[in-house]
């Protein structure tokens, strides 16, 4: 099945515009490129707060965005933006988080992880840690609750990076983590899946892009397998917090992120998952595309369960 139509004006509009393709391009051209589809996100609303925080971490610091909706927050998401580790801002994801704000009434706390290939892994895996223990640490502060949610969520290799970021808190006895949303994430350092390889998915993103990603991220192909870079490697996902997942249909990632999903339900962690049929890499994030309507509806339905099942003590990704 092909992508739908409005995908398929945003490639064309975006092909018509010409350039290298991204493995093909420097780190820097290719954040430039990441800069020009944020510009595509409409307009940001209102938040009754945005404060910008330096949140030290080893040898340096990073930037993180505390985004309050007006009606208040019942809850804070920490948000992991994607980017193959190696693109993508705060900046650039400030209008989705704002639109994500408002519609689950949490806040979101963008974080600023470094960037490989300066800092490669696993250094955004200890900063966005860093920041959810930040967040932990600040919940009352930012929400007035010192009993509310925290939920970690990002797409791509953000979608990595919270997925990281709930086992490692199971392991490190951390922060309590409500809820994990995954958005099509990468889980696995395998490039040669039925996925990878079709080639109606080498669209947004490519498999040649991950590649170079990956190269830039894990220069040693050996530490690739480690669970903290390919999630779905973990020797057991017992005892996580609930999921949602979320793939796209035309997506090098759907495979690995589908069998994450799998091993979740496998190890008795509840799992809302959902192919988004006739979407390519990148629809959540891209506003205007009817699709990432309905990967919003599918995220907001589950985060506002949490909050209320969170409110009476329970653990579930009902949202009765």
């Amino acid at each position: 099945m092909a992508v739908d139509s409005a995908t398929r004006a945003i490639l064309d509009q975006m092909a018509s515009a010409g350039g290298r393709p991204l493995h093909e391009s420097t780190p820097e051209e290719a954040r430039a490129l990441g800069q020009a589809i944020a510009a595509m996100a409409g307009p940001a609303p209102k938040m009754a707060s945005s404060e910008d925080h330096q949140l030290p971490v080893a040898g340096s610091t990073i930037p993180v965005r505390v985004l309050v909706p007006p009606q208040g927050a019942r809850g804070v998401i920490v948000y992991l933006h994607g980017g193959g580790w190696v693109i993508g801002s705060i900046d650039e994801y400030d209008t989705m988080a704002r639109k994500l704000a408002e519609r689950t009434s949490c806040a979101v706390v963008l974080v600023g992880y470094r960037l490989a290939p300066e800092h490669p892994y696993p250094t955004a895996v200890d900063d966005s840690y860093a920041a959810v223990e930040w967040a932990a640490a600040h919940l009352e502060e930012i929400t007035g609750r010192s009993d509310a949610p925290l939920i970690v969520a990002g797409d791509s290799a953000g979608g990595n990076l919270a997925a990281v970021m709930a086992r490692r808190a199971r392991d490190r006895n951390g922060p309590e983590v409500a809820l994990q949303v995954l958005i099509y994430p990468v889980t696995d350092a395998d490039v040669e899946t039925p996925s990878y390889v079709d080639p109606e998915n080498q669209l947004l993103l490519t498999r040649d892009a991950m590649v170079w990603f990956w190269d830039h991220y894990a220069p040693d192909a050996s530490r690739r397998t480690e669970p903290d870079a390919s999630p779905l490697r973990a020797e057991s996902l017992a005892g996580l917090p609930p999921a949602v997942v979320i793939t796209a249909e035309h997506d090098v990632l759907r495979d690995e992120g589908e069998a994450y999903a799998h091993r979740l339900e496998e190890a008795g962690v509840p799992v809302d998952f959902k192919r988004h049929d006739r979407q390519a890499h990148g629809f959540f994030t891209i506003l205007l595309l009817p699709g990432s309507e309905r990967g919003f509806q599918q995220v907001v339905k589950a985060v506002r369960g949490c909050t209320i099942h969170h409110s009476r003590g329970q653990r579930s990704l009902s949202t009765s």
